[in-house]
């Protein structure tokens, strides 16, 4: 009897919450309660959205998570903990994943609860389901054929070039990446092709 193929579950298409989009939308401020909301979508449709709260108060700082799965309501906490930054300013804030008390940034939907990646098993970063010579052409080329969505980033409605006078951290990285894209000889690329087949 034929064997049917597995693909595992790739990290990169569920639905997470992060630190950082909580930093970016203002919900890691000291000494706060705030509410709001955390909507996924791919390519124009809507995939889903949480109701959140986050607590900053020193004495227990979480995130509640309210939402349905399944048509079952769910509604937890996940400890936030925090430590000083490396630059001196400030600090560095950690969810506590509720399955596995792993300290992390970014917390995963797979099943029913969204824990620390390593509460889940198959699952895979698509990265890693690339042969060793799509690696190996996407470590030297990836940069060339990413520069169609690198354009698309510079340009988008809200993206910053510059802040207080100066470009942006995220401006010189995709400058950088964009100038690396173009110094890459045409045959390098030719070359490149003809080892992947």
């Amino acid at each position: 009897m034929a064997k049917f193929p597995t693909f595992p579950t790739l990290y990169d298409n569920l639905k997470t919450v992060s630190i950082s989009f909580l930093n970016k939308h203002g919900y890691l401020k000291p000494n706060q309660w705030q509410s709001g909301t955390i909507s996924w979508s791919r390519n124009g449709n809507k995939l889903g959205s949480i109701s959140i709260r986050v607590n900053t108060h020193p004495e227990n700082p979480y995130l509640e998570l309210d939402y349905k799965c399944n048509e079952a309501p769910i509604n937890y906490r996940i400890q936030l903990i925090s430590a000083p930054s490396n630059l001196g300013k400030g600090v560095v804030w950690y969810f506590v994943c509720p399955h596995t008390g792993k300290r992390c940034r970014n917390l995963y939907l797979a099943d029913t609860y969204f824990y620390h990646r390593s509460a889940f098993r198959g699952c895979m970063y698509e990265k890693q389901t690339k042969s060793k010579k799509y690696r190996q052409l996407d470590k030297t080329l990836g940069v060339y054929y990413r520069t169609d969505q690198l354009f698309e980033q510079l340009y988008k409605k809200h993206f910053k070039k510059q802040y207080a006078g100066k470009p942006t951290k995220k401006y010189l990285q995709i400058m950088e990446q964009i100038k690396k894209a173009g110094s890459i000889p045409y045959h390098e690329i030719k070359r490149a092709l003809k080892n992947l087949y």
